[in-house]
């Protein structure tokens, strides 16, 4: 039982060094601020459903890192932004510009919407219209009722 614990403990002790180290924050905090502001606005481009404060991946890491350089040389939030959207395009936005190149994004959705609900109103007319009850001759009247009167109906 002593070799036991004696096991469990070295094993917590080896997975502890495996901890990674956490990244160095900026030596000025309103420095570090601002770049969660701009970073807040940013997708990482690896993971695309997660903003680039919040990635983990080397690529925002290094992102975050040539915008602390930004901020430092003096530069403003939105000259961060275009700097970034004419290296990554519109992508990179959380939140892209409408202009004419993005308006599928923008109104794309919308626009399936009301098609879709404009073919479902279509579809049920025509099958509203298609739902007459059928004009039987004599013969096939009576035919109908001779089977009708042969089946047994189950009490």
């Amino acid at each position: 039982m002593k070799y036991l614990l004696a096991l469990v403990m070295a094993l917590q002790l080896t997975v502890s060094s495996f901890a990674g180290e956490a990244p160095a924050l900026a030596e000025d905090p309103v420095v570090e601020q601002r770049l969660i502001v701009i970073s807040e606005e940013l997708r990482c481009l690896v993971c695309q459903n997660e903003s680039l404060a919040g990635s983990r991946a080397d690529l925002a890491m290094d992102l975050r890192r040539e915008i602390r350089t930004l901020i430092k040389d003096g530069k403003s939030d939105s000259e961060i932004r275009d700097y970034l959207v004419s290296r990554y395009g519109d992508f990179v936005l959380y939140r892209p510009v409408v202009k004419p190149l993005t308006w599928m994004l923008w109104f794309g959705p919308f626009l399936l919407l009301i098609g879709a609900l404009f073919g479902l109103v279509r579809m049920v007319r025509r099958s509203a219209a298609n739902t007459q009850t059928p004009n039987l001759d004599a013969a096939q009247r009576a035919k109908a009722q001779s089977l009708l009167q042969d089946t047994e109906l189950p009490s």
